[in-house]
C-alpha cells in the first residue's frame, strides 16, 4: 500500500486514456458551466467538473431531492448541476465563508435562471448547518477536509431517513494509502471509517474523479 502512494500521480488515480474517454462522451452542456470550467482552469480553483456534476445531477433526479444543503459551494459550479435538477419549488441552501465565491456564485445562478431555486449563505458551512432547520433529502459536502469527521456527524442528524449524503475527495487524490496522513488526510480516512461503520449508514465510494463517498440514511 505504501508502495503504491509512493508512486501513483495523484491526478491519474483514473487512467489518464480512460479520464479522456469519458470527457468523450460529454454531451454538450449550458455555456454557463463551461464558462465556468474555464474560469476555475485559469485560476487553479478546485471544482467538481461535469462528470461528478452529471452524479449529482442524477442522484437528485433518482431520489426526488426537493430540499438540498450544500457544505462548501465554492463560486457556485456544484450548485448549479444540483439547481439544474431541482424541481421550480426545489431549494438548494449554499454555505460559502468567500463573499467573492458567493458573489460569483449569484452571478453564475442568475444568469442561467437558477437563482430562485438557490438560497446563498456566507460563514461556516457546519454552523450554518446547525443553525439550520432540517430534515433535508440531499446533502453535499465538500468542506476543508480536516473538518470532514465533524461534517459527517453534523450532517446525518439533518438528514431524513432515505436521504442522500455524498461527500467529495474520498479518495483525497491518492493520499487515502499515505501510512503516516497530514491532518487534512487523516480527517478524510476517518470520514471513510465513519461513514462505513455507521449503522444507521449505507456507504460506498464511487471511483470517479477523486473519489465520491454516498451514504444512504437507513433508519
Amino acid at each position: 500500500m505504501s508502495n503504491f502512494f509512493n508512486t501513483v500521480n495523484p491526478v491519474d488515480l483514473i487512467h489518464p486514456e480512460i479520464n479522456r474517454y469519458l470527457d468523450s462522451l460529454l454531451p454538450e452542456r449550458h455555456s454557463k458551466l463551461l464558462e465556468m470550467e474555464q474560469f476555475a482552469k485559469e485560476r487553479d480553483f478546485p471544482i467538481i467538473g461535469p462528470l461528478v456534476g452529471r452524479v449529482l445531477y442524477q442522484y437528485v433526479k433518482i431520489t426526488g431531492a426537493r430540499r438540498i444543503f450544500e457544505m462548501g459551494s465554492g463560486f457556485g459550479y456544484s450548485a448549479f448541476w444540483i439547481a439544474m435538477a431541482l424541481p421550480e419549488d426545489g431549494k438548494l441552501i449554499c454555505s460559502e465563508a468567500s463573499q467573492n465565491n458567493v458573489d460569483l456564485a449569484e452571478d453564475y445562478l442568475k444568469v442561467a435562471g437558477l437563482l430562485p431555486k438557490v438560497q446563498l449563505k456566507i460563514g461556516d458551512a457546519l454552523k450554518i448547518l446547525k443553525q439550520t432547520e432540517g430534515p433535508f433529502d440531499f446533502i453535499f459536502c465538500d468542506v476543508d477536509k480536516e473538518f470532514y469527521p465533524d461534517a459527517l456527524a453534523l450532517a446525518v442528524t439533518k438528514l431524513r431517513v432515505g436521504g442522500l449524503l455524498i461527500t467529495d475527495n474520498a479518495l483525497f487524490h491518492g493520499r487515502v494509502l499515505n501510512p503516516n496522513p497530514d491532518a487534512t488526510t487523516r480527517g478524510v480516512v476517518e470520514y471513510n471509517r465513519a461513514a462505513f461503520e455507521a449503522e444507521n449508514l449505507w456507504t460506498v465510494i464511487l471511483p470517479v474523479r477523486d473519489g465520491l463517498a454516498v451514504s444512504w440514511k437507513m433508519v
